[in-house]
């Protein structure tokens, strides 16, 4: 039998095992010639192998192998990026075996493939086992990110699995580190393909099923904001999202939800609904503050000054934010006890802090009447103290309208003569025709409306109405000279005197029938009449040219005058009928005097 040793130099081996001098057993000795035996069987280029440091020089690390074999390693392969040498001589390092022998005649091994090989091995094994690894986003790339992993392995993240939601900016996540899953390895091609998104799908889905089992309709939970829209906020409650409304954000006013909430915001949120077949889940950030209506009626007294700050202005008023969650509205007609306000945006804005006077609170409908004009003295209280009706006014005109114009008296107060009180006698079609807006006037008060608190004014009564004296000076039977001031179809207007007018009717313009009064007359002829009617209640006087004409006799008149005096008489009070029948009696004798 041959010696142990002869068969170690046989298989050049024996450097690397030696006999035992003491009582080492046969086991110890059978593992160590078996690792001797596959050091050397392993000694072929491409395979990788373990080997000790023994020099460091200035180009090469010199590594022994085993087997009486010694290789080179450039010393670049073991420098650090400041020139360092990463590595001591004795150190147990991984190496590649290039080739046995190069042309110098020394077995050329290498740190870098040892290292990569052994990395795809890891990588492989971890895509068998299912296993997550770690790395880090290193640049954009087209179809998605680069990944660089364990050993400074290049791996691609697809742009659809970095996230559970598309990510536009994919450039932005450049040099984070996540954890990933392998969801694609080729180690001849060199290809890695990884997924974050499976990773983020499994946890959401653990955390959903946590969450589920402890959501209940009334609870406050704790969420995260993913996502906001003009109508509200995605709150990631862990595994499930929910949506927080708008209109429950804030007890106040919210124009958008930006203004309450950003992305990555925690909040503490309660459950206000929640549907078990859709998952769908309405939260409310609102409801986890007390509802300030609850004490407003204690807190808002009717009366109360109080200050706050215009959030809108309408139509019809505006509103105006007392406190987070409560808003009062000063109407229009409660921003001035005088002026004619067109738009409240004409006395208020936006953004305005403002004084006003609590009017009414309904905690049931959660609205505030606030009161503008309430701040100042009632002008109108002070207005009937001071007048009354028949007491004459001065003041200048504010306003003129179709219907009549508008004179200020005291405080703001104004009052309105409508067109019909402006003149005893004239026809007015417009109050612009005698009056100018500024101008000042005076007027006599007819009537005070305290209900509607109107003044209504007279001009014309500040004059004596001339029909007192018409029926005296102008009897009947009494011939004029008249001037015809409009020529109608029916008859001629004339003008007795400024302001006073009569109608010839067309039958009375000739003892012949007329179709055209003009035939007979024209506007600005000055002709002789008649008057053969007068209704002062009525203020018309009638007058004829045929009953000059000398087919009738004097003071005579015809039936159409007849009629109309006895209208005229009926309406006439007991003075007009005496005077009528003094002056009978003075005509008769003017006819028939005694001798």
């Amino acid at each position: 039998m041959e010696p142990m040793t002869d068969i170690y130099k046989e298989n050049g081996i024996a450097p690397e095992i030696r006999m035992s001098t003491d009582n080492q057993t046969q086991n110890t000795f059978e593992e160590l010639l078996e690792q001797a035996f596959e050091q050397k069987n392993n000694l072929e280029e491409g395979n990788i192998v373990k080997g000790t440091v023994v020099k460091i020089n200035k180009d090469f690390v010199v590594v022994d192998i085993g087997s009486k074999s010694e290789g080179e390693i450039p010393i670049a392969q073991f420098t650090g990026p400041n020139g360092e040498i990463r590595v001591q001589v004795g150190a147990t390092i991984d190496v590649y075996l290039n080739d046995l022998e190069n042309d110098q005649g020394v077995i050329d091994l290498s740190k870098e493939k040892a290292d990569k090989m052994r990395v795809w091995d890891d990588i492989s094994d971890a895509c068998d086992q299912e296993a997550i690894i770690e790395g880090t986003i290193s640049q954009r790339v087209k179809g998605g990110l680069s990944v660089t992993i364990a050993g400074g392995v290049k791996a691609f993240l697809p742009g659809s699995q970095v996230d559970l939601r598309p990510i536009r900016n994919l450039e932005k996540l450049i040099g984070e580190t996540h954890k990933f899953k392998i969801i694609k390895f080729n180690k001849k091609r060199g290809n890695i393909v990884l997924s974050r998104r499976a990773l983020l799908e499994q946890e959401r889905n653990e955390m959903k099923e946590h969450t589920l089992g402890n959501l209940q309709e009334g609870s406050i939970i704790e969420g995260i904001v993913k996502n906001i829209t003009e109508y509200g906020a995605f709150v990631d409650l862990g595994g499930i999202d929910g949506l927080l409304h708008i209109t429950d954000m804030s007890w106040g006013r919210i124009g958008h939800p930006s203004e309450v909430l950003k992305v990555g915001d925690k909040i503490n949120v309660k459950v206000l609904k929640y549907n078990e077949e859709t998952e769908r889940v309405s939260l409310g950030l609102k409801q986890t503050q007390p509802d300030p209506w609850q004490d407003a009626i204690s807190r808002y007294p009717i009366g109360l000054k109080v200050t706050g700050k215009v959030v809108s202005v309408t139509d019809y008023g505006a509103f105006v934010e007392l406190q987070q969650g409560i808003e009062g509205l000063i109407h229009v007609s409660e921003m001035s006890w005088t002026k004619r306000v067109k738009h409240p945006s004409k006395v208020l804005e936006v953004g305005d802090e403002v004084e006003c006077v609590i009017l009414d609170v309904d905690t049931t409908a959660q609205r505030i009447s606030l009161g503008l004009k309430q701040l100042e003295p009632h002008p109108w209280e002070a207005f009937v103290d001071k007048y009354q009706p028949g007491n004459t006014i001065k003041g200048k005109i504010r306003s003129i309208t179709d219907y009549g114009v508008f004179i200020g008296i005291d405080d703001n107060i104004d009052g309105m003569v409508h067109k019909s009180d402006l003149s005893w006698t004239q026809r007015i079609n417009h109050p612009s025709e005698l009056f100018r807006k500024g101008e000042e006037v005076e007027a006599v008060i007819l009537n005070i409306d305290h209900e509607e608190e109107k003044v209504s004014l007279g001009i014309k009564q500040l004059y004596e109405d001339p029909w007192e004296r018409i029926p005296m000076n102008y009897p009947l039977g009494q011939v004029r000279e008249v001037k015809v001031i409009k020529v109608t179809d029916f008859g001629a207007f004339v003008e007795l005197e400024p302001g006073i007018e009569g109608l010839i009717h067309v039958s009375e313009l000739s003892n012949e029938r007329i179709d055209n009064p003009k035939s007979v007359v024209n506007e600005g002829d000055v002709i002789k009449a008649e008057i053969i009617t007068l209704d002062p209640q009525e203020r018309k006087i009638g007058l004829s040219i045929k009953s000059l004409n000398g087919d009738e006799e004097p003071g005579e008149m015809t039936e159409y005058g007849k009629a109309a005096a006895k209208k005229s008489t009926e309406k006439a009070t007991l003075g007009d009928l005496v005077r009528d029948k003094i002056g009978r009696l003075a005509d008769a004798a003017d006819k028939d005097p005694v001798d």
